[in-house]
């Protein structure tokens, strides 16, 4: 059964020991105006998936945190979120990695109880690694019966 949240109220997520971020319900406009964005839409063609989804959790993140805890700067002063700021948490990766199994991959996929195993968060075949060995030669033709 798919459980809705009528609420759609922002939520806290930790994302490190300390470190916590308040974050909008990943919704269709979130999603839709995430697509859209300007940095998405600059990748380049030849882009790797990797490249690819950076430039989409970094978009995604800019649009989404509203606040957050245990963040500073390099003097170790407290800092407010900014897109560049959010963009330097999200280089950090441990951070990208629990953003994009927390919020990002929970987004896009309808939780089922039960289900332990989860798509890759661009694409069912996103993250596979080819493990099989390429074909020596071309199959021949089928005979006709």
């Amino acid at each position: 059964m798919l459980t809705l949240d009528l609420t759609n109220q922002p939520r806290w997520h930790d994302l490190a020991p300390g470190v916590r971020v308040q974050l909008r319900p990943l919704t269709t406009a979130l999603m839709v105006a995430t697509r859209s964005d300007p940095g998405v839409e600059a990748v380049p063609d030849e882009a790797s998936d990797e490249e690819r989804a950076v430039a989409f959790a970094k978009a995604l993140a800019r649009r989404a945190v509203l606040a957050w805890e245990g963040i500073g700067d390099a003097d170790g002063n407290v800092i407010d979120p900014s897109s560049d700021a959010v963009d330097a948490l999200l280089d950090i990766w441990p951070i990208f990695e629990v953003f994009q199994l927390t919020y990002v991959s929970k987004g896009l996929l309808l939780d089922q109880e039960k289900n332990g195993s989860a798509l890759s968060p661009n694409g069912p075949s996103a993250g596979v690694k080819h493990i099989a060995k390429p074909a020596r030669k071309a199959a021949k033709t089928a005979r006709r019966g």
